[in-house]
Parts: C-alpha cells; structure tokens; sequence
C-alpha cells in the first residue's frame, strides 16, 4: 500500500457503521461559483476534468464525497459522473438550503426535507444517501428543537432512504444538540477558528461522527504573511491530532492540490498512529 494514499486509514464514522477516507472531497466548485468564499476566482471544471478529478481522488484512497443542494449543479453532475461506482463513495448531502439566483434560503419543514432527499436521490442516481446534514442558517437551537428537519430525517433513516443524519451547524450548542439526537456534526475547526472544540469532545466520548469542515480556512489559510511555512500540515496536524474527528472535507478542483492535501493528511496520521504505537 503506498504510503501517500488513503486507502489503508480509512475509520469509522462514529457509530454509524460507515467507513470514512480521513480526507473527503467537497464538491461546491463542481456546481457553483457565485457567492463563495474562497480568496482566488475559479471556473467550473467541464465534465472531462470533473471525471479525471474524481478518479484521482479514488485512486488516492478517498471514498467520502461532499455535495449539498445548495451547490449548485453539483449533485445533477455527480449522478452521471459516479454511474457504476455507488459501492466505491461514501456520499454526503444535505437539506435545509436551497441556492437560486446568487441568493441563499432556507426551509426546514417537513414536506421540504423529504422533497430534498428525494429529488438528491434521483440527481445523484442512487436509492440512498450514507449522510444526510441539515445546512444550518446559523440559527442551530431553534432548528432543531422547534423544526421538523430532524424528525423526518430519523423517519428517512427508518425507511433505508438515508443511513445516517446530523447538522452541519455553527454553534457549540447547536452541534451538542445535533449529536445527542442525530449521527454526525460538521464543525469549523481550522488554525484561526477553534471555538467548537467542545463539539469534537462530546464526538469522541459517544461514538458519534465529525465531519471538519473549513480546515484549511477555505483556502485562506495558504496566503497572507501568517500562513505557516507549509500551511495544509500544521492544518492537518490540528484536525487530525483531536481523537473526535472522523474526516475533514476539502474541497479542490486542482489535482496538485488534491494530490498534496492526501500526502499530507496520510504522513501526519501515519506519523500519529507511529508515535501513539
């Protein structure tokens, strides 16, 4: 097994049954290039480079892949992309938000969330999600104890739509709730922003999954006279070295970039299992 692929580090996503490459790929730049927040413009790759993009990331031993709604064409992309190899990827979406126009809103209802699952089962082209997380507006609390995103969600579990479901939220106390009664949180945890740790905590003495979102500060991380002197290792040091995490989904369209971020992610939790052996 080459040392700098993935494909002997996969671990478990909490409780949920699921086996998890350390590294995901997120998919926003596959669908969307209005109202994102990354320091540099990009073009959204035709379905050639898309194709090559996601081969190299299976051939690197990523099987996690991210996609929401909101991103655009992304998941319609994705469906004719991925025929044949459904067994090969762990895939993520979401419900909650809903992108038209360069404008974001959201809809947390019941019909809203089962029509969302429904219509990104037919996109991707696949008779189940592996993840299902509620993309929050920032307000977590009253999502979830005053909506009905979650309760539907556990119903579409029960009937094998979706095998697990948690909350890509913003809060400590938003991502403690979303643990208690759902599967998996997506948190923010990167160099400069570290204030929902205690999430990642609560993840690692129950069992529950973490999804690290933003680990490399959308890419901020890698410019400006702060950055470290290799950025995406001291990043992955950080994420990878809380026993709380599952994954951390990074999204590129750069397969130099792809290719570094997986020899990276493998050396530093090679050099962890090394040192805690």
């Amino acid at each position: 097994m080459k040392t700098d692929s993935l494909h002997d580090l996969h671990r478990p996503l909490g409780s949920t049954g699921l086996l998890v490459s350390p590294l995901g790929l997120g998919t926003v730049k596959l669908g969307r290039d209005q109202g994102v927040k990354y320091p540099s413009g990009f073009a959204i790759p035709d379905d050639q480079a898309a194709r090559a993009l996601l081969e190299l990331a299976r051939e690197l031993g990523i099987n996690l892949l991210d996609t929401a709604p909101a991103y655009g064409r992304s998941e319609e992309r994705l469906g004719p992309l991925l025929r044949g190899q459904r067994q090969d990827w762990v895939i993520v979406s979401k419900v909650g938000e809903e992108f038209d126009n360069g404008q974001s809103r959201f809809d947390f209802s019941a019909r809203h969330t089962r029509a969302s699952v429904e219509r990104s089962l037919r996109r991707l082209e696949t008779d189940y999600l592996d993840l299902v997380l509620v993309h929050s507006d920032g307000n977590d609390l009253a999502i979830l104890d005053n909506g009905e995103v979650y309760p539907t969600l556990a119903a579409l579990k029960a009937e094998g739509k979706i095998r697990a479901f948690g909350l890509s939220g913003k809060t400590v106390e938003g991502g403690l709730r979303a643990l208690r009664d759902g599967d998996c949180a997506m948190v923010t945890y990167n160099l400069a922003e570290q204030g929902e740790r205690p999430v990642l905590d609560y993840a690692a003495t129950h069992a529950k999954g973490i999804l690290i979102k933003k680990a490399l500060a959308s890419g901020h991380v890698c410019v400006g006279d702060q950055a470290p002197q290799d950025p995406v290792q001291a990043s992955f040091e950080l994420v990878f070295g809380h026993p709380g995490v599952s994954a951390a989904i990074v999204g590129t369209i750069n397969p130099l970039h792809l290719s570094h971020n997986v020899a990276t992610a493998a050396q530093v939790i090679r050099s962890r299992i090394h040192n805690n052996s």
